[in-house]
């Protein structure tokens, strides 16, 4: 697996190509902050992994879509992936398109039809990983879990931060989980157990699990055996107490019991009148709506007679006031007029004075509204009486709905009843069935255990067959093969240390020098020359291995800024905009070009076809150097991404 070509498209359809050698040495060159270190991350992202990695700024904003064109032995995959939507990090659908030659689509052909999760099946199948499942301990608290083409990752991207780290050897080694993870798989790829490890021990589960099963039926065979007559009374008594069987003497022999017990598989439950619950129902709410006309015509009542102890009391009230009024009348009379006398008053001062009227007049007011009391009293008794009539007839109707109901709900307890005891009998019928089901015969219970038997033995073969794989021997004799290789590496870029016996450490994951007095760790070195030799030598040993044995590694390498430790200073380096001229003013370039003639070296003669990319702001005026540029140099522009390209699109319009 390598890589053919890169493609971005911008948000208005205009793609840019990348394309690459194959085989042999690739290099980027450039100023910095034109998208170089971009491309591994893109790369990464069209693997299958759903969290994009590309920085922010002009390519997230300007571009739409990656795509990514692999070539295997016998076909070109693209892998195509829309940039993720405004705020994300991530974006898990993709396009696929797989053929002997792929043609690269146009913008409006870019469509998804696929995930992250079936690209990953995809490239794992065609890189040739075995199936598998990480070989964790019974004890341990993680999960196996299957060994993919993202578990490569690791050993194709070496970072700009990464390639002179001294206390991280490995891409992503620094993250939650993933040294384990590392662990965990590179034995995988590497091939240390044989190809029919993963075969034997997933027929050993199966076996396993057989056993189990097989021991379990024996186990309640023997025990439905022993216990068989005893059941079988038992469930025979359940079955009379819900009368489905006739009565029992207790006395039944073994045989007989089972006779009978098979008979009651023909059981039927008894027909149960229809279900009355409607008519309750219905019933319940005739009578609450009666009692609620029976509330309000008792309120209407009650309102009533308030109504009439009220008027009857203004009638008392009013008669009293009258005859007090009345009391005028005993007044002494004028001997010649004959009308009545103010007493202790001037002779002839009769009954025409204001206060006389007034008086007089209040009486008169008093005798008509005693009159109108009294005409509706007659009105008001019929309008009680009518009330209490209709609280009389709602009273009766409440009766005899209630009497409907209760007769309705004597016939759903019949019902209920009759239901319960169907259900029990139902219940009986079902333990009874499964006891015969489980009834086994001593000629089955022989066979069974022959089964057993042979299953055991089957067990025990797979087992030995498992357990005697030398996998630690095998890891340890593959790792010692690639030590040798860093060897071989570190000498011919003359790192320090490189006479001393080298070893991968896969526990703390870097690599360690035997020297005779003490062992020394990547990260008890010093200088960024050598941590350069020790990473790169360590992962194209590693691939060199991967070729040689033909395991399921692809075929790449991605290298960000190497030459960085050959400036005086970072700021110099970054300085350099990819002119030889540059680099051989600031660098040492007797290493620059030592480092890029190893890796040329290392891909035509060492591993033939394996291909290095490596990004860059060095130059070098050697023909082999330039024919190894895949653009000429960025000098922004040109870049990865155009200036010309428009900003995503917002509002329904590019920026």
């Amino acid at each position: 697996m390598k890589i053919k070509s890169i493609h971005i498209y911008s948000h208005d359809g205009q793609r840019r190509d990348l394309e690459f050698h194959v085989a042999g040495l690739n290099v980027i060159t450039g100023r910095s902050s034109t998208g170089k270190s971009a491309l591994s991350d893109i790369v990464e992202y069209c693997m299958g992994q759903s969290d994009c990695n590309v920085p922010e700024g002009v390519i997230r904003d300007k571009v739409a879509w990656f795509a990514v064109l692999y070539q295997f032995a016998t076909e070109e995959v693209l892998i195509a992936k829309p940039a993720p939507e405004t705020g994300a990090g991530s974006c898990s659908v993709a396009m696929v398109r797989r053929g002997a030659t792929v043609a690269i689509p146009t913008y409006e052909e870019l469509a998804v039809n696929t995930d992250d999760e079936a690209v990953t099946t995809l490239l794992s199948g065609l890189l040739g990983i075995p199936e598998n499942t990480t070989d964790v301990p019974l004890e341990s608290s993680r999960a196996s879990f299957v060994a993919t083409i993202k578990h490569t990752y690791y050993y194709l991207f070496q970072k700009q931060g990464l390639v002179t780290n001294k206390e991280q050897l490995l891409y992503r080694q620094n993250e939650p989980y993933q040294p384990q993870a590392i662990r965990d798989t590179l034995p995988i790829l590497l091939g240390v157990s044989s190809n029919d490890r993963y075969e034997l021990e997933a027929k050993l589960r199966i076996a396993q699990r057989d056993l189990r099963i097989s021991a379990k039926i024996i186990e309640e065979a023997r025990q439905a055996i022993d216990t068989s007559e005893q059941k079988g009374l038992s469930l025979l008594s359940e079955a009379r107490s819900v009368g489905i069987v006739r009565a029992i003497t207790g006395a039944e022999g073994k045989d007989e019991v089972l006779e009978i017990l098979r008979g009651t598989l023909s059981w039927k439950p008894q027909s149960v009148p229809q279900d009355a619950s409607d008519d309750l129902s219905r019933l319940e709410e005739r009578i609450s709506a009666l009692r609620q006309d029976r509330r309000d015509l008792q309120t209407r009542i009650d309102s009533a007679r308030q109504f009439a102890r009220q008027a009857g009391g203004f009638q008392s009230e009013a008669g009293e006031q009258r005859d007090r009024l009345l009391s005028i009348g005993a007044l002494p009379r004028d001997s010649s007029t004959g009308e009545w006398q103010w007493p202790f008053s001037e002779k002839n001062l009769g009954l025409d004075s204001p206060i006389a009227f007034a008086l007089l007049s209040e009486v008169g007011s008093l005798d008509t509204e005693l009159a109108i009391v009294s005409g509706q009293r007659p009105r008001l008794d019929s309008y009680l009486a009518d009330l209490d009539g209709q609280i009389q007839q709602a009273s009766e109707e409440i009766r005899s709905v209630e009497e409907q109901l209760a007769a309705a709900i004597a016939t759903n307890e019949l019902v209920n009843a009759m239901g319960n005891r169907n259900n029990a009998a139902a219940r009986v019928v079902g333990r009874i069935s499964l006891f015969l089901e489980n009834l086994i015969p001593n000629a089955e219970l022989v066979a069974l255990e022959a089964k057993h038997e042979r299953l055991r033995r089957r067990a025990v073969e797979l087992e030995r067959r498992v357990g005697s794989d030398t996998s630690q021997d095998r890891l340890f004799s593959i790792l010692n093969n690639i030590a040798g290789y860093v060897s071989q590496f570190l000498r011919e870029l003359e790192a320090e240390f490189s006479a001393f016996p080298v070893r991968i450490d896969l526990t703390n994951l870097t690599i360690v020098f035997d020297r005779p007095e003490r062992s020394v760790p990547m990260s008890r070195t010093g200088g960024g020359e050598n941590h350069l030799a020790y990473h790169l030598s360590t992962l194209l040993a590693l691939h060199m291995f991967a070729a040689k044995s033909d395991r399921p590694l692809p075929r790449f390498l991605m290298i960000d800024q190497p030459t960085q430790v050959y400036f005086p200073s970072e700021q110099i380096y970054k300085a350099a905009d990819g002119s030889i001229q540059k680099t051989e003013e600031d660098a040492d370039l007797a290493a620059v070009r030592r480092l890029f003639a190893w890796l040329r070296k290392f891909t035509e003669e060492l591993v033939p076809g394996f291909q290095i990319i490596v990004t860059e702001h060095a130059n070098l005026r050697d023909e082999w150097f330039q024919a190894a540029l895949v653009e000429e140099p960025w000098s922004k522009p040109p870049a990865l991404v155009p200036d010309n390209w428009p900003y995503e699109k917002r509002d329904g319009a590019s920026r």
